[in-house]
Parts: C-alpha cells; sequence; structure tokens
C-alpha cells in the first residue's frame, strides 16, 4: 500500500529531536508502526505480542534491552509493561534526545505507568486516522482550523479550495478514516471490520475486562454506536442489555482506554456545573460505527436516521485529528440551554470561544444558527468569534455577520 504522508510527522520528529522517549499512542490499524517505519527506517523495531514474550522481554528486560540498543522503537509496549522501568534506568544513566520511541493502542494501566515512571523523560503524541487532506495527499502548510483560529475575519474572508477525494461524502463517513480502509475495495470493508472487531473483542479487550461472557460486551459496544453524537447519561447507560450503571461506564472506560470512543465534555459559565453536566460520546471511527449499526453499503445512508449523527461525529473527529499537528491546541466542548438552544462543538484558546455547528446539508440557514444566537445572549461579557457551520456546501457563505457556512471538505 501506497504511504501517505501524515500531519503529525514533522512535530513527531521534532519531538524525538528534544526528548529521549516519545510515546505515540492510537488504536489499532491507525498506522503507527507504519508511520515509524518510514520516517525512522534505520531504527530497530521490536513488535510485541500478547501471548509471545517476544526476544524474552517481559522475563528479562535487561537483556531484552542490551540486545536492543538504541535508537529503538517498541511497538505495541502495553504488552511488555516489564521494560519500562529498565528503559527508565536505561534514559537515566545516558540521557539525551531521540533514544526509544513507544507505541500503544491502549490508555490503561500499562500507559499510566508510562507516564508516571518516565515522568520528565517522556512525551506523549496520539495519533488517530486519516483526516481528509491525508486521505488526499494534501498537507497543507497550516490547516483550514489554525486559520480560523489565527484570525477568523481573515479566514472568512479567504478563499479556500475543497479537497478532490473522489469520493462522495456517505462513502466517506462508511470507510471511516483507518488507512487500511482508504483502497479497500468496497465489497471488502464489511469483512474488515468484522474482523477488527473480533480482534479488538478478543485481544484488547480481553486483556482489560474479567468476564466470562462476552456477548453483553459485544451488544454494548453496538450499543454505543447508537449513542454516538449524543449526550450520555451514565445512569441509564447499559439498561438496554441488562447490565449496571457501574458495569457499562467501566465498559466504557474500556472503550475510551481503547481509542475506540471519546468524550467531548459539555461547557458551563460556571466551572462547577460544567464538571456536573453531560458530556457528548463519540465513536471514534464512522466505519467501524457503519459496521457496528448494520449499515451495509453507503447508499443506506441516504436514509439511515443515524447519517446526521455520524457525519457530526465524523467532522467531531476531524477537529481532533487537525489539532494534533498544532503546538497551541484548543479545549473542546459541547454546548447545551436548559432552553434548547445548543452548539455541537464549542472551542477554547486565550479566552476566545469559537462555535461550530455541523449539519449534513448543502444550503444552511438562519434557523441554523440560533444556538450561536443563544450562546452570545446568555454570555453576552463572553468573547466570541465568528461561528461556522461545517455543512456539505460548495462554497463559503455569509449567513450573518457572526455566522459563515464552510464547506466540510476544505483544506
Amino acid at each position: 500500500m501506497k504511504y501517505k504522508e501524515r500531519l503529525v510527522s514533522d512535530r513527531l520528529l521534532s519531538l524525538i529531536g528534544y526528548f529521549p522517549v516519545v510515546v505515540v499512542a492510537g488504536a489499532r490499524q491507525v498506522g503507527k508502526s507504519t508511520l515509524l517505519k518510514h520516517l525512522l527506517p534505520d531504527w530497530d523495531m521490536v513488535v510485541f505480542d500478547p501471548v509471545v514474550d517476544i526476544g524474552n522481554a517481559r522475563a528479562d528486560p535487561e537483556l531484552f534491552l542490551q540486545n536492543h540498543p538504541v535508537p529503538l522503537i517498541l511497538d505495541e509496549i502495553q504488552y511488555a509493561p516489564e521494560v519500562v522501568p529498565c528503559i527508565k534506568r536505561l534514559v537515566d544513566a545516558n540521557k539525551r534526545p531521540g533514544m526509544i520511541v513507544l507505541t500503544g493502542s491502549q490508555q490503561w494501566s500499562v500507559m499510566k505507568s508510562i507516564s508516571e515512571s518516565l515522568a520528565g523523560r517522556a512525551v506523549f503524541l496520539d495519533l488517530e486516522g486519516f483526516a481528509l487532506c491525508e486521505s488526499a495527499e494534501v498537507i497543507p502548510a497550516t490547516c483550514w482550523l489554525e486559520h480560523y483560529l489565527e484570525n477568523p475575519e481573515q479566514f472568512i474572508n479567504d478563499r479556500h479550495p475543497l479537497l478532490e477525494t473522489g469520493r462522495t461524502c456517505y462513502e466517506t463517513l462508511w470507510r471511516g478514516s483507518l488507512p487500511e480502509m482508504d483502497t479497500m475495495p468496497l465489497d471488502m470493508v464489511p469483512e474488515f471490520f468484522s474482523a477488527y472487531m473480533r480482534t479488538y473483542i478478543e485481544r484488547d479487550a480481553r486483556l482489560l475486562l474479567n468476564v466470562d461472557d462476552w456477548q453483553p460486551f459485544g451488544r454494548f459496544v453496538q450499543l454505543m454506536a447508537t449513542l454516538t453524537a449524543h449526550e450520555i447519561n451514565y445512569s441509564q447507560l447499559g439498561r438496554e442489555i441488562g447490565i449496571t450503571p457501574q458495569t457499562a461506564k467501566r465498559w466504557l472506560t474500556i472503550l475510551a482506554g481503547t481509542f475506540q470512543w471519546f468524550d467531548i465534555p459539555a461547557w458551563h459559565g460556571n466551572s462547577i456545573k460544567r464538571i456536573s453536566s453531560k458530556p457528548k460520546g463519540v465513536v471514534a471511527d464512522t466505519g467501524f460505527a457503519c459496521h457496528l449499526l448494520h449499515i451495509t453499503t453507503p447508499k443506506t445512508l441516504d436514509a439511515h436516521p443515524m447519517t446526521g449523527f455520524l457525519f457530526e461525529s465524523f467532522m467531531i473527529a476531524e477537529i481532533r485529528k487537525l489539532q494534533t499537528a498544532m503546538t497551541r491546541k484548543t479545549a473542546l466542548y459541547h454546548w447545551r440551554a436548559h432552553s434548547g438552544g445548543e452548539v455541537d462543538m464549542l472551542l477554547e484558546r486565550d479566552g476566545i470561544f469559537y462555535p461550530l455547528e455541523i449539519k449534513l446539508k448543502s444550503r444552511p440557514s438562519r434557523h441554523d444558527i440560533r444556538g450561536f444566537q443563544a450562546l452570545r445572549e446568555q454570555y453576552p461579557h463572553r468573547k466570541f468569534a465568528p461561528g461556522l457551520i461545517l455543512a456539505c456546501a460548495e462554497q463559503c457563505e455569509k449567513i450573518t455577520d457572526h455566522a459563515f457556512v464552510v464547506p466540510w471538505n476544505i483544506y
């Protein structure tokens, strides 16, 4: 498969040039190993396995590292946590940049152990599936999101070309963003995700869960696909499949810990209320979500009740991907008022708020910006940038002085 450049490449190389240890974390099949092989072709790479003790690393980690001198890539480090303390001693004895790169597909106890054991020695970088510009092989010097955050007024006045992916919006949602999906024939996509689900259940989740019956967990994963881009009520979660809220919350933590799910916290002007408000949950890859929802072709999305939520999930994930290459991050929220007003995404950076709506339509109208207006009216003393509606439009369009339509596939 042809290699496609990633947005984080330059940032990853910069981190390697400054820190002794870099940890690249992300879900299965997002391209962690491929990226490192491409950027660091001369480095030794060891891929750990949950069953086989590769290189006797778990039994004798000191000897393992002696036989694999730095610079070194250790892939799927969660399968050999015994190596981590030895890495700490190795780094302390000869601390210099670019010694070891670790990868992991679990944000669980092992990754927590790494962050604690290698504090001050390691830095983390998250990798997700392809962003739209990566799939189209157009890597801009500065992405559209950064332009918008730096100067919203200038961004709105500039011309923005569209990415040519050769796919419809529905096919893009149905395939998702895993690199393997980029070139796979349509009839093979369901087979891939069936294997992906089975591998996820049998290898990743099995290591983290101590249950005998895997059918309830499989049904739970399917349930969460129906809740993507919805607010999550933990007290009600799991009733449909007969598990306790505590079990459901633990299982959801497993999904998040294996990068299959993430939350967007609710924003409130009062920071205490903000903590207690319901987060919005998102399945990380819409291709996987379509498989879980038994959506078997892109055409099915034309009339499916979940299509709008899948589009919103895709665009939220796209914003997260674009942020990975940015040195100045934003906080991501969603907003909903008791009166009913809501904003799909609210970005915050340096005290400025950037509201975003996501609409699966070609011609959004004033009706679609009621959330922007409600937000400004409820918090008149906050500083808001002009809001954007990310939609299936063909060009940027002004709706009001504070709201603009932007095509979903600009760069």
